[in-house]
């Protein structure tokens, strides 16, 4: 069985050998330097999330120039746009000199990201227009749908474990960003006609779409199940550890939203300007 995502192949050997020897450099400074960990500056990444799945979709739909456009690809965007937000990391901490706990690296880093992320928006939407299938609705109502549930999610969670608490904007924003991959990817494949790529997500909404349910609700609603509940578990688990080491905790649980607000923004802005299947 098939576990690689569709589409997932590596770049030319040079542009690899370029993403790996820059990401070694820029993974010894950060090593050397040290900059100190904080919730705001991990969510401070969230528009550099933004900002590779932005990229992927242009390089999805062709649309950026041939020179770049390996490092958008699956999986070299990964390490692309890391590489890029990490280096950015060094320079405005290094700028600012880490100074408190306050919003000057946080704000800076975020707001980097953010305007990059604003730009590769811009030109997605761009070449949907420009294609004549420019199609908000639905996905905007996906999103609306994926706030409005995992804020009941947490809710819920935190009153029935009230440790998970502990985890704050961080365990929040991890639920919210796998409940939003959830919703997205139902949105595309019941109401828009897309696949899934990924192959143990595709088993899980084929299982669904074989009940008795699927001629009423789909297929797509037993992925958000299982995705809110991975999403809830895992962050209850962080519970305890984010206490016992907040560095190491606070980065993970960044990572843990980063692999479900990635393909939910993708899956967004994709089926933003793409017509219905």
């Amino acid at each position: 069985m098939a576990i690689l995502p569709e589409g997932f192949a590596l770049p030319p050997p040079a542009y690899l050998l370029v993403l790996v020897a820059t990401g070694g450099i820029v993974g010894l400074a950060l090593r050397r330097r040290r900059p100190r960990v904080t919730p705001a500056r991990v969510l401070a990444f969230a528009p550099w999330m933004v900002l590779g799945s932005a990229a992927h979709v242009l390089y999805v739909v062709d649309a950026l120039p041939s020179v770049i456009r390996p490092l958008a690809g699956t999986p070299a965007v990964y390490l692309s746009v890391a590489i890029a937000a990490a280096t950015a990391w060094l320079a405005v901490d290094e700028l600012l000199d880490g100074s408190g706990d306050g919003p000057t690296v946080a704000g800076a880093l975020a707001g980097t990201g953010g305007l990059l992320a604003l730009v590769a928006v811009g030109a997605v939407l761009a070449a949907g227009a420009a294609a004549g299938t420019l199609s908000p609705a639905l996905p905007a109502a996906g999103v609306a749908v994926a706030l409005a549930l995992s804020a009941a999610v947490w809710t819920l969670l935190t009153r029935a474990v009230p440790d998970v608490a502990r985890t704050g904007a961080l365990g929040a924003f991890a639920v919210f960003a796998h409940t939003l991959d959830g919703v997205s990817t139902a949105v595309g494949v019941d109401l828009l006609g897309f696949g899934e790529r990924t192959p143990l997500s595709r088993i899980v909404i084929e299982f669904a779409a074989g009940l008795p349910t699927a001629g009423a609700i789909g297929g797509g609603w037993l992925f958000v199940v299982v995705k809110i509940a991975v999403a809830a578990v895992v962050v209850w688990l962080f519970a305890d550890l984010i206490e016992e080491d907040p560095t190491q905790s606070q980065l993970l649980l960044g990572f843990v939203a980063a692999v479900g607000l990635g393909p939910a923004v993708h899956n967004v802005l994709l089926f933003t300007i793409s017509a219905p299947g």
